[in-house]
């Protein structure tokens, strides 16, 4: 046997870093500590400092700026704000009830059965994420309206209707139908997860059927269903725009939209709203760890885990595709009125459209392009400061030792608990005083919002980013130390290209939802050149003589939302490729 020792396994990093003396290893402490404090000023500023001023303004008497609780108790002695708060209490629970029932089915049937087509189905549950509600909001009018297609239906078959789209009961349906993927895909992961010895031995004891469901598979999934459900939750209180085109104007988002445009950024109750609004949402996340606090739901998975599958009887596979159908058929609607109102000349008291054109596309190309070349100006800037700043935020909490580095973090992922048109109310505020030469208030500029969707989606990237680097080993790292690069030329050199991936995932994500924002937005445009494309869609979607080009350019964004989300799937899978990276 030769005495020569083996080439070592990290050789090839000579190619990359030429052998020379170690100079240092790490980057100096005052350059994380700059980078650190680079972004804790950025966070202070666009995130911080609008909301603090939100609540300033909330608890000061308007005029002295003296300290006061007299807001709020306007607030609370005041019969359309009290019925505003309870109607989107109400609204929330509700649409997570019925977000429940529309995703259970599938997450069960999907995950507990030999289910032909699972994959589709769960694939298509997932699209009505990809629109943004209020744009299904006229086609659900159209489809299950007073006067819409399923109406018009049943009065001339059965000489009945049905007041799905009525008044608040317009908007849980609505709501639910949009938002019920949360559910859906958070279920879907825990039922996956859980080892299948438990549910063996559930059998073994005589458990069977909805019973071994409901008392051994639902509460070991709960952790998945408590996180879906409550950002349903959330998500319900901060959106504005699907009410207002419901013409549901008695809830908190909505109420605190229209006090700041009608009555002017001086009026507290908006900001009081606001409050409001924030307290619900963290309060909501509290309560979403309370639940499962001091409960533990880790199995000892074996071979894979994962609950057992079974096969369905013919009556059952007749029931269970059923009810797939029906789900799939009601949570896909809005997605086929859009199309049909996209093509219409006359849709109105009709079952369907009267003709069909493809004008309204070519006016979209046309008129409305600039929404079209903003949304991808906004989105693109909005991410990229994501990545970067989520990135950064990832790279100092798991690979440093910074003091307070763990606070970047908690700051990044506070965006979660404003909602959108708390935090546009607090950037008017907080920086139309801010005037430029010329006079030109900070807080028009259409940089702004940019800002504000970046903050907005922040958190999306800074996991995408957390997951990538805690699936690099750190002894690649330390290789390429030992033959003598820096910590930064490190960084530059294998630490992000191995990150590519999940960087890449976390900004087509965010990418992909920015594009759709509107309650922030909707608080900072401030005229149409500026205005991106959710912008565009809600003035557009106001009358009906805008709805079909409205339509069509929702058509357009729907198809943007779906090629980021392509794109941000293929991402993933190329960053759990780069795993085997790993030594």
């Amino acid at each position: 046997m030769s005495d020569r020792a083996a080439p070592a396994p990290s050789v090839r990093f000579a190619d990359t870093f030429p052998s020379r003396a170690p100079r240092g290893g790490r980057i100096p402490v005052s350059g994380q500590a700059v980078l650190a404090l680079a972004i804790a000023l950025f966070l202070l500023v666009f995130l911080v400092v609008p909301v603090a001023t939100v609540a300033y303004v909330a608890f000061t008497e308007k005029g002295t700026g003296a300290p006061t609780l007299v807001n709020f108790l306007d607030f609370a002695r005041t019969d359309l704000f009290v019925r505003s708060f309870w109607n989107s209490l109400y609204v929330s629970a509700m649409t997570v009830v019925w977000a429940s029932v529309l995703a259970l089915p599938l997450a069960y049937l999907t995950t507990r059965f030999e289910f032909r087509g699972a994959a589709l189905v769960q694939t298509l549950g997932f699209l009505p994420l990809i629109m943004p509600p209020f744009v299904g909001a006229v086609a659900m009018q159209l489809l299950f309206g007073r006067n819409g297609t399923v109406n018009l239906l049943l009065e001339e078959w059965f000489d009945f209707k049905i007041g799905l789209m009525e008044g608040l009961n317009g908007v849980i349906f609505l709501q639910a139908i949009h938002y019920f993927p949360f559910i859906l895909v958070n279920l879907s992961a825990a039922l996956r997860n859980i080892d299948r010895a438990m549910e063996e031995a559930a059998q073994n004891l005589g458990s069977h059927g909805f019973r071994l469901f409901r008392r051994i598979a639902l509460p070991l999934a709960m952790p998945g269903y408590v996180a879906g459900a409550s950002l349903v939750f959330v998500k319900v209180f901060d959106d504005v725009a699907s009410p207002l085109l419901l013409n549901v104007k008695e809830m908190l988002a909505p109420q605190a939209y229209l006090r700041i445009t009608s009555i002017g950024i001086d009026d507290p109750m908006g900001y009081v709203i606001s409050v409001v609004l924030i307290v619900l949402a963290v309060v909501t996340m509290w309560g979403s760890a309370q639940v499962l606090k001091g409960k533990d739901y880790a199995t000892a998975q074996r071979g894979g885990g994962g609950l057992a599958r079974r096969r369905l009887t013919r009556g059952q596979s007749v029931m269970a595709y059923g009810v797939v159908l029906l789900v799939l058929a009601l949570v896909l609607a809005p997605h086929l009125g859009l199309v049909l109102l996209s093509l219409a000349t006359v849709w109105s008291f009709s079952p369907l459209p009267d003709d069909y054109t493809l004008a309204h596309y070519a006016r979209v190309l046309g008129d409305s392009s600039i929404y079209i070349k903003n949304t991808l100006l906004y989105a693109g800037l909005a991410a990229a400061i994501d990545v970067a700043i989520g990135g950064a935020i990832a790279y100092l909490v798991l690979r440093t030792r910074l003091p307070g580095r763990q606070m970047l973090d908690w700051m990044a992922g506070a965006a979660l608990a404003v909602p959108g048109v708390v935090l546009g109310i607090g950037y008017l505020r907080a920086f139309y005083g801010v005037t430029l030469p010329g006079g030109v208030p900070l807080a028009t500029l259409w940089i702004m919002i940019v800002l504000a969707i970046a903050i907005r989606r922040l958190p999306y990237a800074l996991r995408a980013a957390y997951a990538a680097l805690q699936q690099i080993s750190i002894a690649l790292e330390e290789a390429a130390e030992n033959l003598g690069a820096t910590k930064a030329r490190t960084v530059r050199r294998v630490v992000i290209p191995l990150m590519t991936g999940g960087l890449l995932a976390g900004f087509v994500t965010s990418f992909a939802t920015a594009a759709v924002e509107l309650s922030a937005v909707l608080m900072l445009v401030q005229n149409n050149s500026d205005a991106p494309l959710s912008y565009g869609l809600y003035v557009l979607m106001q009358t009906p003589a805008g709805r079909g080009a409205g339509a069509a350019l929702g058509v357009v964004a729907v198809i943007i939302v779906a090629v980021c989300m392509g794109l941000s799937q293929l991402a993933a899978d190329r960053s759990q490729r780069a795993r085997g990276l790993d030594i």
